[in-house]
């Protein structure tokens, strides 16, 4: 197998337009974009056996070396890098090929001074490490196989995690994206390996390409306190509220703005995705006070008002609890934009300034 010498990758990070929670469990949809902020990784040649991985997110250089098909001599800073190359070699190697002596480096437009943005950078740097890695050992893969690489590996080490960062990363833009049953795909990938599981249905799974909103802008704000979505999630699970009624309403309600909000974008029909997104605050603020995973924060709620203010709509973006907040307002008027960014700028919220979605997989 010959190798380049160098090879480089990029993947987008993600914004949730509407559908997170819901869409951790599996069949339930979720609208997402992608934005124009990066994870780049790029690979080259060692001369060094095992694999070497540097990063502007951590101090120091991490080597490793194999040890029965897994990495060894990590201390957990490089955990989503070190299971994405794992995944591509489980793939090589059912292939009958070698993995080579790797240099791996890592860096980032998703954070501000090491501090994350919330927009979805472990799901990044996994895509584009699958993408990096898998394009110099010589795998020429689709982006649903980069995909799915990306979703089994993510899932080992978390197998709540929806992968809607991961989908949005590999297919870019705006799309509805639906999520397999993550512990059923690890069973498959175990039971008839990871080059079956790229080519077996998984049930559940569905991505598709949604147009960007008819005469709106999207405007993102950063509360500048960074959240852990793994953390509000395993939250929402060990409460009892999951089966209950409330529950209940709140997937059936999720499902139903969110198809809405799909059905909007494909019209054309901007008032009718504000109406949408004001349904999708309304519920999330809901399932807050019912469940108290503390979602909303003062400054994510007022970026929300200052968007309907102007006759926009706005919701936390994501898990909550800080990081990110999403604002559409009317694209032909920019004083209202102007006016919404001075009154976050007021409450501590920075606005992020964002560039069109962009579309694919970045190479």
């Amino acid at each position: 197998m010959t190798s380049p010498r160098t090879v480089v990758r990029r993947a987008p990070g993600k914004l949730y337009i509407a559908g997170e929670y819901a869409v951790v469990d599996p069949g339930n949809t979720a609208i997402l974009v992608a934005v124009d902020r990066y994870v780049t990784v790029t690979v080259s040649g060692t001369d060094r056996t095992g694999v070497a991985i540097s990063s502007d997110l951590w101090p120091r250089p991490v080597r490793l070396h194999w040890q029965d098909g897994r990495l060894s001599g990590d201390d957990g800073e490089a955990a989503h890098v070190i299971t994405a190359i794992e995944t591509v070699a489980d793939l090589l190697t059912e292939r009958g090929l070698s993995v080579p002596p790797l240099s791996v480096s890592v860096t980032s437009t998703l954070h501000d001074n090491g501090r994350k943005y919330g927009l979805g950078s472990s799901g990044a740097v996994t895509v584009a490490t699958i993408a990096a890695v898998a394009a110099y050992c010589g795998l020429d893969l689709s982006p649903d196989a980069r995909f799915r690489l990306a979703l089994l590996a993510t899932a080992r080490i978390d197998p709540k995690g929806s992968g809607g960062d991961l989908a949005a990363g590999t297919w870019g833009g705006w799309i509805a994206y639906r999520a397999p049953d993550r512990a059923l795909v690890l069973d498959l990938a175990r039971a008839r390996g990871v080059d079956e599981a790229l080519r077996t249905c998984w049930p559940g799974f569905e991505v598709r390409q949604l147009p960007p909103p008819a005469g709106l802008s999207l405007e993102v704000g950063w509360t500048g306190n960074p959240a852990s979505t793994t953390s509000l999630v395993a939250g929402l699970h060990r409460r009892t509220w999951r089966g209950t009624p409330s529950h209940q309403k709140f997937v059936e309600t999720t499902a139903d703005f969110v198809h809405a909000a799909i059905g909007a974008l494909e019209a054309g029909d901007g008032e009718g995705l504000l109406h949408q997104i004001r349904r999708a605050r309304q519920e999330l603020a809901r399932l807050d006070d019912e469940v108290g995973l503390g979602v909303f924060t003062p400054e994510l709620t007022a970026l929300c008002d200052a968007a309907e203010a102007v006759g926009g709509a706005a919701k936390p973006s994501g898990a909550g609890g800080g990081d990110c907040g999403i604002a559409l307002l009317d694209a032909d008027a920019p004083h209202h934009i102007a006016h919404v960014r001075q009154r976050w700028a007021a409450a501590g919220v920075l606005p992020l300034p964002l560039g069109p979605a962009p579309e694919g997989n970045e190479e």
